[in-house]
């Protein structure tokens, strides 16, 4: 990818509950509000849902969300698409931005996020390209 943009970010998760019943208590859903500082500045909204597992350490969870604001100066939205697991305690986690989701100034908007989380802060990496688009 050809442009790297680095921050910070707060995310606020908020329980759901499951429109069926009963609830198998190892699903679960998330709303997700995030605010982005950086070279992202703006907000996000989405949805998560995760699976847990008897065994201690293992996971998985997928979930989208919409991004608004600025990158890099560049007003507009787009999508992000995340695929998470967690094997016996050893994390891999996939973030695309879903293609042609970019608007505004982000039309054409193509790249991959990643999440460091050091002392209960979160950061991001967004390596992007931003091709034009006719």
């Amino acid at each position: 990818m050809g442009t790297l943009a680095r921050g910070s970010f707060e995310v606020k998760m908020t329980p759901q509950p499951w429109s069926e019943s009963p609830v198998d208590l190892a699903l679960n859903r998330f709303l997700l509000d995030k605010t982005f500082h950086g070279d992202i500045e703006g907000s996000s909204q989405g949805q998560m849902l995760s699976a847990g597992t008897i065994e201690k350490g293992s996971a998985g969870y997928v979930a989208i969300e919409k991004v608004t604001g600025t990158l890099h100066g560049r007003s507009g939205s787009f999508m992000m698409q995340h695929n998470g697991i967690m094997n016996r305690g050893v994390p891999q986690l996939g973030i695309v931005i879903v293609p042609d989701s970019g608007t505004g100034d982000l039309t054409g908007l193509a790249g991959t996020l990643t999440i460091q989380i050091a002392d209960g802060k979160h950061s991001y990496e967004l390596a992007y390209t931003l091709a034009t688009i006719e």
